[in-house]
């Protein structure tokens, strides 16, 4: 089940932001009473009762000195692209304002549900002001506030019976799926025509069955995989080449839908912020992982530098250190098809599952070599550990205390698990529990 995308559009200082943060449940993105302050992350994954989707806050995408209107027209034409559902944001405390009506245009050129959120709304004495939002167009107006946190419940019902019904994929259990992310301008078109250009079987283009993307499904030494590509890359037009922030946008469904993301890096440009924005995600979605510098033919090398960018990677992505990292040219074809060695054995590794006597072996053998800590006189007692998912690897620990397992000791059983059982390229997930 492909997960789908709500974004959130609006004028400035409607509160777009402090919306966002009240259904991801984080202070993510940056809150403050001006406009256009929204400087931080822009998209989370988020959750509501039984639904799980992607969260776009669309007040983060600036686009470069664009005048005022022509900046939210390109925020809202992001939106109707990128979103199954949309949130129209207004502010009740200052009525329909041009700018709203400016978005309410835009917005009238999408088939996908509008649904009109009124916020400030803090409490139900205010509630009469959301009549002249009908003018809009968009169906009854729900009443909301964003810094009480009322009204939220019957947005999200709304939002989840909008939730579009053809989001099911079939997946097929021996079939690889990979997806290259990455800046704009890193080789990622380059490096995918690369990849199939060194294939003899390659089976054909067909459109994937969830909207917007293709997946090429091809056979390397008998192993089938897809790559899934991020549609951005075969998308053309002015919305799609603005902003570096909207690149990690286009790569949101592509990395829910793949087992191993390959985060492509320009080794003449060395790293940006904007690629650890992009890995983070990854890395959050519990995917299978590993770094491709591209365009290494381009550098000059001794026999130190790539070793050196090596310690750059791993400075900057010190939450991947269990990334592989390859250095590969999409020009030269230089070491590119070595990748599908190192993303099979990334996607065993995802998949990989431990037998619980094992897995205690291994469990009590770490505890010998370094004791569990203590806290005024009590010592934290693992009892036992068992796994209870693969695609990541995820392990639950059965503890006396479990308000006692420090994030350091946690890391050191990781290791611990890594050192035994490998697991490169792929997270692994530790959730500890009490006993009962």
């Amino acid at each position: 089940m492909t997960k789908p995308t709500v974004a959130i559009v609006g004028r400035p200082n409607v509160g777009k932001s402090t919306i966002f943060n009240r259904i991801v449940g984080e202070r993510i993105s940056i809150v403050e009473d001006i406009a256009g302050v929204t400087r931080d992350r822009i998209y989370s994954s988020a959750d509501w009762l039984t639904h799980d989707f992607n969260l776009i806050d669309t007040g983060g995408i600036q686009i470069g000195d664009e005048p005022f209107l022509d900046e939210i027209r390109l925020q809202a034409e992001i939106a109707i692209e990128e979103a199954d559902v949309i949130i129209f944001l207004v502010n009740g405390r200052e009525g329909v304002t041009d700018a709203d009506e400016h978005v309410a245009k835009i917005l009238y050129q999408t088939k996908k549900p509008v649904i009109l959120a009124v916020n400030k709304i803090d409490n139900p004495e205010m509630r009469d002001q959301i009549y002249d939002f009908y003018s809009l167009g968009f169906g009854d107006p729900y009443p909301i506030s964003g810094s009480h946190g009322l009204g939220l419940g019957d947005l999200l019902d709304e939002v989840a019976n909008s939730f579009p019904e053809d989001l099911e994929e079939v997946i097929e259990d021996d079939v690889i799926r990979f997806s290259l992310i990455g800046r704009p301008n890193v080789g990622k078109s380059s490096l995918v025509n690369a990849l199939l250009g060194e294939e003899r079987v390659i089976v054909s283009d067909i459109a994937g069955t969830t909207r917007d993307a293709i997946d090429t499904p091809y056979v390397h030494d008998g192993q089938k995989y897809k790559i899934i590509d991020t549609a951005g890359m075969r998308k053309k037009g002015k919305v799609y080449e603005t902003t570096e922030k909207y690149s990690a946008l286009r790569a949101l469904k592509a990395i829910d839908r793949s087992d191993v993301v390959l985060i492509v890096l320009n080794g003449e440009e060395g790293i940006r912020e904007q690629d650890k924005r992009i890995a983070g995600y990854a890395e959050e979605a519990g995917k299978g992982v590993m770094f491709v510098v591209n365009k290494w033919d381009a550098i000059e090398k001794d026999n130190k530098t790539m070793n050196e960018f090596t310690a750059k990677v791993r400075d900057n992505f010190m939450f991947l250190d269990y990334a592989p990292i390859a250095f590969v040219s999409a020009k030269t074809k230089q070491r590119v098809t070595s990748l599908f060695d190192s993303i099979q054995l990334i996607s065993e590794n995802h998949a990989l599952r431990i037998q619980s006597s094992v897995l205690n072996e291994v469990i009590e053998d770490a505890v010998a070599r370094n004791p569990a800590p203590t806290d005024k006189g009590k010592r934290l007692r693992i009892y036992y550990a068992t796994q209870v998912a693969v695609k990541p690897p995820t392990f639950i620990v059965f503890v006396n205390h479990p308000e006692m397992m420090h994030f350091s000791y946690e890391r050191f059983l990781r290791n611990r698990l890594r050192e035994s059982f490998g697991f490169e390229g792929t997270p692994i997930r530790l959730i500890t529990r009490a006993r009962t």
